[in-house]
């Protein structure tokens, strides 16, 4: 089946698992949409039955009003486009309470999800690159500044820097845990945003505010987004060498699959047992059966 460039990829994935959780052969694909400009962040929404997919369109820190989310169904149809339009390079984002949480530079973006109207655009001043978002349980979203080394908190109507560490080591892909943030670092780039020494999973404790690594802190990779693998551990892209890894709740990294570079800021559907990746260069979004 082909429409507006989607293609869906039919190749069923069976016995991926061994008892007690382990992978038994590499994730398989289900389905592929294409002709998506740049996508870097999946979300499903499992009220509006959807997965939301931002596109940069562009240059990953232009302010050139390209930037849009589609929406896909969740076997990967897309279904509108260019849903929300008027945004610049729209990159990270987290649901929460009929609201989608979108980062855009040096914005975070609100959405309402019943209309597709952005309600409100919360200005991180002097932030230059954010990156990720995802929201706690309680209502707070945390937003990265992968190249400033920060993290920025909304909680009611108060947008402001939350921490600034250089320990951060470039963070990219956030995941809000009850008492913790985790972090999937991408490690200092260079110009053209490879590293000498790759990143790791950290995490940041809430009340503290102290950061320390998961596992080692030996590196992984240029890490972007990062998920509960619902067995304890996380699912975690690597956007430069391109993979999706499985790291363990003490950091021991496995690599699951061996992907193009541009492996984005993917999302875990649970109730499908899908991994949808976005492929920042290759303008696709790639389905994969986990269980």
């Amino acid at each position: 089946m082909q429409d507006r460039g989607l293609l869906i990829s039919s190749v069923l994935a069976g016995g991926l698992l061994l008892a007690g959780g382990a992978w038994a052969a590499e994730p398989q694909q289900v389905w592929q949409a294409t002709g998506l400009d740049g996508p870097e962040s999946a979300v499903h929404d499992s009220g509006q039955g959807v997965i939301y997919v931002s596109n940069v369109n562009g240059e990953a820190n232009a302010a050139d009003g390209n930037g849009y989310i589609a929406k896909l169904s969740p076997s990967g149809e897309i279904q509108e486009k260019e849903w929300v339009t008027g945004l610049n390079a729209p990159k990270g984002m987290a649901l929460h309470e009929g609201k989608l949480y979108v980062s855009d530079i040096d914005e975070l973006v609100v959405i309402d999800t019943a209309s597709g109207e952005i309600t409100d655009r919360h200005k991180a001043e002097g932030a230059t690159f954010l990156n990720d978002v995802t929201a706690a349980e309680d209502g707070r979203v945390f937003v990265s500044d992968m190249m400033e080394n920060q993290v920025w908190k909304l909680e009611g109507d108060q947008f402001e820097m939350w921490l600034q560490d250089e320990a951060l080591e470039n963070p990219n892909g956030l995941l809000a845990e009850p008492d913790r943030l985790v972090v999937a670092a991408w490690g200092k780039p260079k110009e053209d945003f490879s590293t000498d020494v790759p990143g790791h999973l950290k995490a940041v404790d809430y009340e503290s505010k102290e950061i320390t690594s998961i596992g080692s802190g030996e590196p992984i990779g240029n890490l972007d987004g990062v998920e509960s693998d619902g067995q304890g551990g996380y699912l975690v892209t690597d956007w430069f060498s391109g993979g999706l890894y499985q790291i363990s709740s003490d950091g021991k990294a496995e690599m699951l699959m061996d992907l193009k570079q541009g492996s984005a800021d993917h999302e875990v559907v649970e109730g499908e047992n899908l991994a949808v990746i976005p492929m920042m260069m290759e303008g696709t979004v790639d389905a994969y059966k986990t269980r």
